[in-house]
């Protein structure tokens, strides 16, 4: 514990450098202040300049260092509610493990290469499917078919509108009023007309029947209004439907189908087929505006294959092509020794004026982000831990997925110069289900107290009359003997002692290190 604490406070003290480096225009304006006082220890950094510093840590960081004192805190609290904290986070691995319990969501960190525990609010985390990932945000449907908006550090939690209100969707019920099964209709359209509806019976049981009504969901923030919209592309024809939270029923596009992918950007969502045609569709008004930006790649698509769609920081249109292959694991027995691989990731830029695309062989100082998520594409220059021209990937084969639920899931880091992989942590450290997916921390709601906290790998009870960073601190330690005669040493024990005596609680977070993260890949030249 004290081994970990100390690698706590040293890990703030690191990136508390980094900031305040980051930071030295705004500093270089108390300088004058500075030279006026008699002692350097005495003077304090305004309030503008700490909410400057707070706002270039990541979470985990801001957090630690809000809890070092009264004056941190109010300048983290300050930049908390007026929203300042724009800092772009590392991704992390969002995952769920038996040994953790039914309601715990565990965060892998690829920047600390350590895992953060979090207990979260019902449904079980472990009887839900993540069906997409954006922006902090989870969306989730369980074994009723409920579908939710989770924040896993916040624990926010929101319902969507049921699957009932979808257009092909209908409830049959049981004597007793309980939905048992759903009736999801087949329909096919072309040029605007329906030319085929046909009935399908939909279980609720077993789990991947789910998927019959859901399969792949985004969380955008929308331009026009600032609500958050949620698309789901959706059986059995990957169709469109779309809400914004606080509707009471989702919205239909039944004219296209073969979506695979999408993203969104300056009010507009653009969608990619199985086949690469890529769509700009107009949700903001009345009647959704559909616009073909680009035609179709290939004339026949690859079951395989999944395609993923995004805007890259230079600009360009980025197609992502990742291809899958099956094997039999010599070691395993029978159902339990099928096994799927990545293969191989290809980039595309797609030239939307010649509407063709442009194989790109390498990202340079960029790194990809490929799963379950909104499709991510960072530079490493600002995300140090992360290899440069490499694909983190997580499995989001719909089929495989649902039907060899317990089987190993394909995670890992893919070279995008030599196309070979490696593992993202040995051993494993989650359950094969449900899959697990990437994840942006996102501190944007103000529901920050926390009913469960861990240390030494038992759960505790938290008290939710504390501060979250007041919970953070005791979670990193800051409470322990041994934390506070190191922090005393280092100059900051009276700080780290009045939070204690001021009976800071703790957080979810598990004091846990396991394996190798994501690596320190060294930033390229630009493009």
């Amino acid at each position: 514990m004290a081994t970990c604490s100390i690698m706590s406070l040293g890990r703030l003290a690191m990136a508390l450098c980094s900031a305040i480096l980051g930071s030295l225009h705004k500093l270089s304006a108390l300088l004058p202040h500075i030279e006026e006082e008699p002692s350097m220890v005495e003077a304090e950094l305004p309030e503008d300049v700490l909410v400057e510093i707070l706002s270039r840590l990541e979470i985990p960081d801001l957090l630690r260092a809000s809890s070092v004192c009264s004056s941190w805190h109010s300048a983290y609290t300050t930049l908390h509610s007026l929203g300042q904290y724009k800092r772009q986070q590392t991704p992390c691995l969002f995952y769920t493990s038996e040994s953790a319990g039914e309601n715990v969501g565990c965060i892998y960190s690829l920047a600390e290469q350590r895992t953060y525990k979090i207990t979260l609010p019902d449904p079980p985390i472990r009887d839900r499917y993540m069906i997409g990932s954006s922006d902090g945000w989870l969306v989730t449907i369980d074994n009723k078919c409920e579908m939710h908006l989770l924040n896993p550090v916040t624990r926010e939690q929101m319902a969507l509108p049921s699957v009932i209100t979808m257009e092909q969707v209908d409830p049959i019920y049981d004597e007793s009023g309980t939905i048992v099964k759903y009736k999801n209709w087949w329909q096919s359209w072309h040029d605007g007309v329906m030319f085929f509806s046909s009935p399908r019976g939909c279980t609720i049981s077993p789990r991947w029947e789910q998927l019959f009504l859901t399969g792949r969901a985004f969380v955008f923030s929308e331009t026009s209004t600032g609500k958050l919209l949620v698309v789901l592309i959706r059986d059995p024809f990957s169709q469109l439907s779309f809400a914004r939270v606080g509707d009471d029923e989702w919205a239909y596009l039944p004219q296209y189908d073969s979506y695979e992918n999408c993203t969104y950007k300056d009010g507009l969502l653009y969608a990619v087929t199985n086949l690469g045609e890529i769509h700009a569709i107009d949700l903001s008004g009345p009647i959704a505006v559909v616009k073909v930006v680009m035609g179709k790649a290939m004339d026949i698509g690859d079951r395989k294959r999944n395609t993923y769609i995004l805007h890259a920081p230079w600009g360009d249109v980025l197609q992502i092509w990742k291809t899958e292959e099956d094997y039999i694991h010599p070691s395993e027995d029978d159902y339990d020794a099928v096994l799927k691989n990545t293969a191989s990731i290809e980039v595309y830029k797609s030239d939307l004026v010649e509407e063709k695309l442009v194989k790109i062989n390498r990202l340079q100082d960029h790194v990809l982000f490929v799963g379950h998520n909104q499709t991510l594409c960072l530079r490493t220059e600002e995300f140090p831990s992360l290899k440069a021209n490499h694909a983190y990937f997580t499995d989001d084969s719909l089929s495989w997925i649902t039907e060899f639920k317990n089987n190993r899931r394909d995670i890992g880091v893919f070279n995008l110069e030599d196309n070979s992989r490696d593992e993202l942590v040995s051993p494993q450290l989650w359950s094969n289900w449900p899959s697990p997916v990437w994840i942006t921390l996102n501190l944007a709601k103000s529901n920050l107290i926390l009913d469960m906290i861990f240390k030494d790998g038992k759960s505790i009870e938290a008290d939710n009359a504390l501060n979250y960073p007041g919970d953070f601190s005791h979670m990193l330690s800051f409470d322990d003997p041994k934390m506070l005669e190191a922090a005393a040493e280092g100059g900051l024990g009276g700080a780290a002692a009045t939070e204690r005596e001021e009976g800071s609680g703790g957080a979810a977070a598990a004091l846990r290190h396991s394996g190798r993260g994501g690596g320190h890949g060294q930033p390229n030249p630009a493009r």
